[in-house]
């Protein structure tokens, strides 16, 4: 599944051909495998029976979740996957072209690295001339060479005219994605020309890992074109069980929901497939980088030679074809395996321990590492994530601890302990995942469920998570800050139900990605400097219950939207500690702004705010987080008259000249199932056409928390969803995603509070 073949067919192709293939089974094949493994145990056997999957998936180099994972189905495919040709040529072929461009820090300019390989089959050598063109940097290079019969690898190395200006290519929020148009064209004897045109970009990385002071351990961040970038995002899993279903729509769908909720990093997990060239041709176009695992994920496997052959051709393959993507900034050794060995994931005897940790040597740092390092020298490589990096290399590649917050990336995931509380997040220096599960819409469940199904225990509910005890960790979640839905009608309880899993969901991944963000400036007992925060997952592998913040076919969840505001440039994040109500800046734009802080207290009884204070004007820094206000709890509750916890609010917000430039961020002094005032809400909506936007223009009876607007099945995002509604009237734009109508959205127009879930 990871790589291609090609097969010459010269003596056996005739007149007329028929071209017959068989197909063994994937999980028989599989199982072949193992059974044929008798030195050692190769572990996991099985996945966890709730995963209702299939076995020995570590046997075959096929998408290792397409024999289950904790949220998508067993569908083990079988079949061709990519187009399949005849290529007929009689003097040579160009069999693969591949480019780096390379800062040269000496002369402080830039060159490409051209790689072309062919395949002679001239039986004398073959000269001729390759012109090199890129008009808009004025580079135009000429190189006479010399083919060889057989397989030959054409170098070419280009230096970019200094006289140009060469503009970077920057990730998403950063700046521009500028790309320059290149041709290549071999001219050889006999009349033969080979023309091929491709996107050259420009950019640096290099991942900095460096003492900091008053901290142990190394810094683990990221620079690009020499700037420091935190990195916010999700993790990505393939967007279909049956990959012939995704097409460029479906890629652009999704990454531009990426984009549209401030993102600029998405790590393309290694227990998925290697993606598509045109979901690369995306990232690079939208400014999404790309962190790029190896396809081995949560397991140990095995390295007999015919596997380790497998495994490099598969990987020499992968490299040639992406390296020349600006947006992929790491390759990634695999998912999570250094953990799931160190930290015993699979009860291996300590005795035995020393053949499993050879074998991980084996297959990632003395093949995987040595190919990477060979074939990309642009971008860095580590083992596994999480890792710790620098110091797992140390440690003889694995650490003891893997989860070291002085490291590396860490992983977390707490579902028992309450998400409000931030300190039981890791102030690690980057968190590469972390999440909640909720619910997909009833919208998109509707499509593959009957009327029996529709309750939180149904055996459909049970069959769809495919995460242990998942369904009761959500309810765990609730039931620390809201009041669990009793409906007498079970169909309305079951959708309240849907609607607060994505409530919590998404209040969760909020407070805990505020969290990261405010650490990357400081370090607190010797932990800190975080710059990165990409959560589990982005999207969706079908309609059940995930960490998802894009349900499957792209529908945004209230965390998508919770996101679009927790990963704005300019941010103020609010939290509490021993009383005391914080609020720190944070800033990844480039250049330090002006700006005021204004802090509003509202009860939740009125639509008037009850006091409102502005700070002086300050200087916000660029790229860095800090503290703008502080005020002990009491002291706040007390100047604004008739307060307390429980029947007030807080929400603050950044200007400059009166203009907000942030988004309005919100802070709850009590659980929302302990509130004095919070009265039913009834919200109305008087929808307008404008273009191709659609204007809902809503008015509120009372205060509002988590308001949702939903459309049912018409395609399309609003504006902002799932917020806290304090004034009476709001106007919110619906962007559909195909042509509707204004009566198509009033038919299918559903809009919830928390209030209706009572």
């Amino acid at each position: 599944m990871f790589k291609r073949y090609s097969f010459d067919i010269t003596t056996v192709v005739r007149n007329v051909n028929s071209l017959e293939l068989r197909f063994q089974s994937p999980v028989l094949y599989a199982a072949q495998r193992s059974k044929a493994h008798t030195s050692y145990w190769v572990p996991p056997d099985c996945p966890p029976p709730v995963q209702k999957g299939q076995c020995h998936v570590n046997f075959i180099r096929k998408e290792q979740s397409s024999f289950s994972w904790d949220w998508g189905p067993s569908f083990p495919t079988q079949g061709i996957w990519k187009d399949v040709r005849i290529e007929a040529y009689n003097i040579c072929h160009l069999n693969f072209f591949t480019f780096s461009p390379i800062y040269d820090n000496h002369t402080q300019g830039w060159n490409l690295e051209i790689e072309s390989s062919f395949d002679v089959v001239s039986l004398k050598p073959i000269s001729g001339q390759v012109i090199v063109a890129i008009p808009k940097l004025q580079t135009q290079q000429t190189y006479s060479i010399e083919l060889q019969p057989g397989e030959r690898i054409v170098e070419l190395f280009v230096k970019i005219n200094k006289n140009a200006t060469v503009e970077t290519w920057w990730p998403h929020g950063h700046g521009n994605q500028t790309g320059y148009n290149m041709t290549v064209l071999f001219k050889l004897d006999g009349g033969l020309s080979i023309e091929k045109s491709a996107k050259v970009y420009f950019r640096t990385v290099e991942l900095i890992e460096e003492s900091i002071e008053g901290s142990q351990g190394l810094s683990f961040y990221f620079k690009i074109n020499g700037l420091p970038i935190f990195l916010k995002g999700s993790n990505w899993i393939p967007a279909d069980s049956f990959q012939d279903r995704v097409t460029s729509d479906l890629l652009r769908l999704l990454l531009q929901s990426a984009v549209d909720a401030n993102m600029n990093t998405l790590r393309v997990w290694g227990g998925g497939i290697y993606e598509q060239d045109e979901f690369y041709r995306l990232c690079d176009e939208l400014g999404i980088m790309v962190w790029q695992d190896f396809m081995f994920a949560c397991a140990l496997y095995p390295t007999d030679q015919g596997f380790l052959d497998s495994v490099r051709t598969e990987v020499a393959h992968q490299i040639r074809r992406l390296k020349s993507h600006p947006s992929i900034i790491i390759w990634g050794g695999n998912n999570e395996n250094e953990a799931a060995l160190m930290m015993n994931w699979f009860n291996i005897h300590t005795s035995e321990l020393h053949t499993y940790i050879n074998d991980y040597v084996v297959l990632y740092v003395k093949n995987i590492r040595q190919i990477v390092l060979a074939r990309d020298k642009t971008r860095p490589f580590i083992t596994s994530s999480p890792t710790n990096g620098a110091e797992s290399i140390e440690e003889g590649w694995l650490s003891a601890n893997p989860y070291d917050e002085n490291f590396g990336d860490v992983h977390f995931y707490d579902y028992s302990n309450d998400c409000w509380n931030w300190k039981i997040f890791p102030k690690a220096r980057f968190v590469s995942e972390y999440g909640y599960q909720s619910w997909p819409s009833f919208s998109t469940l509707e499509k593959v469920s009957s009327k029996k199904d529709w309750s939180y225990n149904s055996e459909f509910s049970l069959h769809r998570q495919h995460h242990a005890g998942g369904n009761n960790e959500m309810l765990l979640q609730i039931g620390f800050h809201f009041k669990l839905p009793k409906n007498t009608d079970p169909l309305q309880t079951f959708k309240d139900t849907i609607y607060l899993t994505q409530v919590m969901q998404a209040q969760c991944v909020k407070i805990e990605t505020e969290f990261y963000r405010r650490s990357r400036s400081e370090i607190v007992d010797g932990k800190g400097h975080t710059m990165g925060a990409l959560y589990w997952q982005l999207n969706d592998i079908w309609q059940a219950p995930s960490w998802a913040s894009l349900e499957y076919g792209g529908k945004w969840k209230m965390l998508h939207y919770f996101a679009r505001h927790f990963f704005a440039p300019l941010l103020p994040v609010g939290f509490e500690d021993q009383d005391a109500f914080f609020i720190y800046g944070v800033s990844d734009l480039h250049s330090d702004c002006k700006a005021t802080l204004t802090v509003r207290v509202h009860m939740w009884s009125s639509l008037e705010p009850l006091c409102s204070s502005e700070t002086e004007r300050f200087v916000m820094e660029a790229g860095k987080a800090v503290l703008l206000y502080k005020e002990q709890v009491p002291a706040l509750l007390g100047r604004c008259g008739n307060c307390t916890r429980q029947s007030c609010v807080v929400s603050f917000y950044l200007s400059t000249d009166n203009q907000l430039v942030s988004p309005t961020n919100h802070h709850f002094l009590s659980s929302l199932n302990e509130t004095v005032g919070l009265q039913k809400a009834h919200i109305t909506a008087n929808i307008t056409q404008q273009g191709d936007t659609f204007v809902f223009d809503l008015e509120t009876s009372a205060v509002a928390p988590f308001v949702w607007l939903d459309v049912g099945s018409i395609p399309g995002r609003f504006s902002d969803n799932g917020f806290l509604m304090t004034e009476k009237t709001r106007t919110i734009l619906f962007y559909p995603w195909k042509p509707t109508s204004k009566s198509e959205l009033e038919q299918s127009f559903h809009v919830t509070s928390l209030t209706d879930t009572y």
